[in-house]
């Protein structure tokens, strides 16, 4: 199938899906990684392609958060809008480029509602918490697709892998992408990537795709400082060009309107249900 036909075929599943909004939960294994780097620039990369986006950050309030980073100070939290305490227009803050920036403190009950029927837009990414045990929360598990991102160390990819392993014990999760951050040498990030794919399908049957990789970008604290991502400050940059690209792709992945990245537990079968399967096993 050519790429023209693969992205009509990617339409037309859009338009029968109940929602066109597509969401993305993105996370690491420990912190250093820059996932909310990532989440920041990716966000930004697809703002700049007219993109409708929404940050939402359950990492909360602080530092290192995506809304400190922005200078930003959103009115409320996602709980306030699931609960109507608040509209979604009056808790958000939008950045500069036109990201919407949410917090989203996870493993609230107020988080069961699927924030795909409060917002309408484009894409949703999740800077995603795992929890002490390395799980997702319940919002990350409704996405449709989980990134992780990784740097290109030794450490950093023995963490990752034994993290795929807790998420797929925990989850059930057959499919994960992943991002190589802070590269310096692009065929070592290769390597990595491939061995890393390898592993994931021989020992643990999930299949770990490649998501690309960004190069080390030595303006980032500038960007930073700037109050602002990469993307912003410096497009010129390879690390933008990386992100961008990325950002082109993720439109491209195969999608599963309606079908979360975990899948639920099944219904507690009727009455009925259960008398014939007890009939059934006693014969």
């Amino acid at each position: 199938m050519t790429r023209m036909m693969s992205d009509q075929a990617e339409g037309l599943r859009r338009l029968l899906a109940q929602s066109r909004t597509r969401m993305l939960a993105i996370a690491s294994m420990g912190r250093g990684q820059g996932a909310t780097t990532v989440t920041m620039n990716l966000a930004a990369a697809l703002a700049q392609q007219g993109r409708q986006v929404m940050l939402l950050d359950e990492h909360g309030h602080g530092d290192g958060t995506a809304a400190a980073c922005w200078g930003l100070a959103p009115a409320g939290a996602l709980a306030d809008v699931a609960l109507r305490r608040t509209t979604l227009q009056d808790a958000a803050a939008r950045s500069a480029c036109g990201v919407q920036v949410l917090p989203a403190v996870p493993r609230t009950v107020a988080l069961s509602a699927d924030p795909r029927s409060l917002w309408q837009g484009d894409v949703i990414l999740v800077d995603a918490a795992l929890d002490a045990e390395g799980r997702l929360s319940g919002l990350a598990q409704r996405a449709d697709e989980l990134v992780l991102v990784m740097r290109p160390h030794a450490a950093a990819i023995t963490a990752t892998y034994a993290g795929v392993k807790r998420l797929h014990y925990a989850h059930a999760l057959r499919q994960l992408r992943f991002v190589v951050n802070g590269v310096d040498e692009p065929r070592a990030a290769q390597q990595v990537t491939d061995n890393l794919a390898q592993a994931g399908s021989r020992y643990l049957a999930v299949s770990l795709q490649p998501a690309g990789s960004v190069r080390a970008e030595p303006h980032m604290r500038d960007a930073q400082r700037l109050a602002r991502t990469v993307v912003e400050a410096y497009p010129a940059s390879p690390a933008a060009a990386d992100f961008r690209r990325i950002a082109d792709e993720m439109g491209h992945w195969p999608w599963r309107p309606g079908a979360s990245l975990v899948a639920p537990p099944p219904a507690p079968a009727s009455p009925c249900q259960a008398r014939d399967a007890t009939i059934a096993t006693a014969c």
